[in-house]
């Protein structure tokens, strides 16, 4: 779909004045639009391994669809084991994790990293993943209830 249908389309479901994100999983971009519906910025990002809508844990699948943000966590110094050998990873999620109100999901968000060569890849168990200095800019534009659409990959 082309990017000024979705922006027209955004506008009307979001209504004047409110900011929303796109989440393009196959250029690997997060866009943030204004209240106007133009692209304030966007970001690289990194996604799923896998391609396709997220069905069940441990798919390492990313959702699609309509969510809003429903947190926005301070996740310096949280830790996750990536099932790599490595155990867990302190910081893994870098300074931010913008927690999604994904149904039936509830650990899956937009979220910083420790290892930053990531961004631009297919290799996370689900969540979209930046740069930390773009989480950290990110969350200083958004607040929760900011509307994020994540596209259909190709099938």
């Amino acid at each position: 779909m082309n990017a000024v249908i979705i922006s027209i389309i955004m506008m009307l479901a979001c209504g004047p004045g409110e900011p929303y994100i796109i989440i393009d999983k196959q250029q690997l971009t997060l866009t943030l639009f204004g209240s106007d519906s133009t692209a304030v910025k966007s970001y690289p990002i990194a996604c799923s391994k896998y391609y396709g809508p997220k069905l069940r844990k441990g798919d390492n699948k990313t959702p699609e669809g309509k969510f809003r943000i429903n947190q926005l966590l301070n996740s310096r110094g949280l830790s996750h084991d990536f099932g790599d050998g490595k155990g867990p990873i302190r910081n893994a999620y870098g300074p931010w994790f913008l927690r999604l109100d994904v149904p039936g999901f509830n650990d899956i968000g937009i979220h910083g990293t420790h290892i930053p060569e990531s961004i631009g890849t297919r290799s996370t168990e689900g969540c979209i993943r930046m740069t930390n200095d773009d989480i950290t800019d990110l969350k200083s534009r958004v607040k929760v209830g900011t509307q994020v659409t994540i596209l259909p990959d190709k099938q």
